[in-house]
C-alpha cells in the first residue's frame, strides 16, 4: 500500500527509545524525513545513525519537550534542517507510578507539564504552518489510561485524559484546513517503560516484577504485550494520505484490553 509519505517532514518526540523510536523508524522507512527529539543525546544520535544506515533520513534534536520554549525550538530546528513540519507525533515518557496517598502537588504539576501541556505547546508551534499550507497530521500518543484508568497510575490517568479533550476540540477546529488530528492510546507494550512501571509497583506492593508482568499479560485478550512495531504501523497509517477521512478519533492499540464501548 502506497502511503504517500515520501519526503513529508515528520517531527517525533520521545524518539530515542521505545514507541517513539519505533515510530521514527517506520516513518523513515516509508520515505519521510524525520526529526527525532529526545532528552538523551547519546542514545538519540545513535538511533538516528541507525535509521540513516538503513537508508532513511533522520535528524536528531536534543531537547526536553516539557521545558519552556522547547516546543517552538524543536519546530524551528526541524524546519531549518528538513523543511516545514507536515506530521507531528507528540510522544512523551509517562510519570511515575503513584497512588493518591503518595502523590505530591509537585508531581501533579510535573505530570501535567509533560503529558498535557507539552503536547499542547507542540501543536501550537506546528499547526499554524500546517493550516497555512493546507495539509497536516497531528498524532498525540497518550495511554489506555486516558479511557480506562490503570491502578497505580494516578498521574497518568489524570494528565492524559485531558489531552483527549484538547485533541478532539482541535480536530474540529482545523479539519477544514486539511489538518487531521488523532490520538492513539497504547495499551501494554514490551518496552523499558513497562518494565520500569512494573518495578515501581512491585516495590510498593512487596511483589515480584515477574508476577506483575504475568498478571498484565493475563488481562490482555490477545494474550501478550504489544510489539512497538505494531504501534508504529498504526501511527504511520494515521500520518498517511490513506487516512484522509480520519480525524478526531481516539484509537486504542491495546490488544483488546479496554473494556468499554466508547
Amino acid at each position: 500500500m502506497e502511503l504517500g509519505l515520501r519526503d513529508r517532514v515528520a517531527l517525533v518526540t520521545g524518539a530515542s527509545s521505545g514507541l517513539g523510536l519505533a515510530i521514527a523508524r517506520e516513518l523513515a522507512a516509508e520515505g519521510a524525513r524525520v526529526a527525532m527529539a529526545a532528552r538523551r543525546g547519546e542514545l538519540l544520535r545513535a538511533a538516528a545513525d541507525e535509521i540513516a544506515a538503513a537508508g532513511g533520513r533522520a535528524h536528531p534534536i536534543v531537547g526536553n519537550v516539557a521545558a519552556p520554549g522547547e516546543a517552538e525550538r524543536l519546530v524551528r530546528e526541524t524546519e531549518a534542517a528538513l523543511g516545514p513540519v507536515d506530521i507531528l507525533v507528540a510522544n512523551a515518557g509517562g510519570p511515575p507510578s503513584t497512588t493518591f496517598d503518595s502523590t505530591s502537588e509537585e508531581q501533579y504539576r510535573a505530570a501535567i507539564e509533560l503529558n498535557l501541556l507539552a503536547s499542547i505547546n507542540l501543536a501550537r508551534a506546528a499547526v499554524p504552518g500546517m493550516r497555512a499550507r493546507g495539509w497536516g497530521r497531528v498524532i498525540f500518543l497518550t495511554s489506555m489510561a486516558a479511557k480506562q484508568p490503570v491502578q497505580g497510575l494516578l498521574l497518568s490517568n489524570t494528565a492524559r485524559a485531558g489531552l483527549l479533550g484538547f485533541a478532539k476540540t482541535l480536530a474540529t477546529e482545523v479539519a477544514r484546513d486539511g489538518v487531521l488530528v488523532n490520538t492513539v492510546l497504547p495499551g501494554h507494550f514490551d518496552t523499558d517503560r513497562a518494565t520500569e512501571l512494573a518495578g515501581m509497583r512491585a516495590a510498593r506492593e512487596g511483589r515480584s516484577v515477574d508476577e506483575l508482568m504475568r498478571e498484565r499479560t493475563a488481562g490482555i485478550p490477545v494474550g501478550r504485550g504489544g510489539d512497538p512495531r505494531e504501534m508504529a504501523a498504526a501511527v504511520t497509517f494515521l500520518a498517511s494520505e490513506r487516512a484522509s477521512f480520519i480525524t478526531g478519533t481516539a484509537l486504542q492499540v491495546d490488544g483488546g484490553q479496554i473494556a468499554g464501548l466508547l
